[in-house]
């Protein structure tokens, strides 16, 4: 990308694309992110950002003709990725187009690897409807970058992690479970290296690319959470099975696949480097934030 300011907007103004945000500001640039919640919005221009309902056809159409990098952080619904169907129209009337678009998609798209490694062109083979639907949302990207010439890249992310939702805070609330589930082992992604690894793709990008962003170690949970209690001092949470009604959906969404990730192509071309190599420098970083 050019050298000019970054002009970021970020199609889906949640946890991720707040702190992605806050690093484009940071640089210097500007960002404005859309959110249907009226609330959240609000919330949002407290923040200093710019913030847009999706919904309103005529502010969306501005905000992409004026963004220099798009990133899509919206999950994708039953009927499609959101983001395709608001963010293509409206380039089309503009005939604006961005020098980068970023998808943050998910590792469950690849399904369960019985613990084996998964790679950016390993078989998509999702286990899930979610997966499924990053699957088709994944394919919709790629197929309208290639279509229109944009430069569209691809994001494969794990659990997130960071100031506010970790194993600590789950622990601090009382919330956290601790599941055993033999053979079980995932990876794990601090949200600054996410922010970090999608500034690496601006600078260097590659039209087509698909990217795992995650840690260098994949680790089971109880190992994890157990150890969390240890360094807050607190005894381990209650031991429950992964299909116990005290799991959250969204947690037990982890639970059903099993697979380690590589995330050698990152660090190959985009030079990036987690700051937080494996979970215990992040919950170290977390535990920092406190003192």
């Amino acid at each position: 990308m050019s050298e000019a300011p970054l002009t970021l907007l970020v199609f889906g103004g949640g946890w991720l694309g707040q702190a992605v945000a806050h690093e484009a500001v940071r640089r210097g640039g500007r960002a404005v992110l859309t959110s249907r919640d009226a609330g959240r919005r609000a919330a949002l221009t407290a923040e200093g950002f710019a913030a847009i309902d999706p919904a309103d056809e005529a502010a969306l159409t501005a905000a992409v003709a004026d963004a220099s990098a798009i990133l899509i952080t919206a999950p994708p619904e039953a009927t499609g990725c959101p983001g395709v169907k608001a963010l293509m129209p409206a380039m089309t009337a503009r005939a604006a187009w961005p020098d980068w678009i970023g998808y943050v998609s998910s590792t469950a798209v690849y399904g369960d690897r019985a613990g084996g490694w998964a790679f950016e062109d390993s078989e998509l083979n999702a286990a899930s409807l979610q997966g499924a639907r990053r699957v088709r949302a994944e394919r919709d990207w790629l197929d309208a970058g290639q279509g229109m010439g944009l430069t569209v890249q691809i994001f494969r992310l794990p659990a997130l992690y960071g100031p506010g939702r970790s194993p600590l805070d789950r622990l601090r609330d009382g919330t956290a479970r601790l599941v055993r589930k033999p053979g079980q082992v995932f990876n794990r992604i601090y949200v600054d290296d996410v922010v970090d690894g999608l500034f690496a793709s601006m600078a260097r990008p590659r039209p087509g690319a698909a990217y795992i962003l995650c840690d260098d170690e994949p680790a089971p949970a109880d190992v994890v959470m157990e150890d969390a209690a240890r360094r807050l001092g607190l005894p381990a949470p209650p031991e429950v099975t992964w299909d116990d009604p005290s799991v959250t959906e969204g947690m037990r969404r982890f639970y059903l696949d099993s697979k380690r990730l590589s995330n050698a192509r990152a660090k190959a071309e985009l030079g990036w480097r987690p700051r937080y190599p494996t979970w215990r420098e992040g919950l170290e970083a977390l535990l920092a934030l406190r003192t």
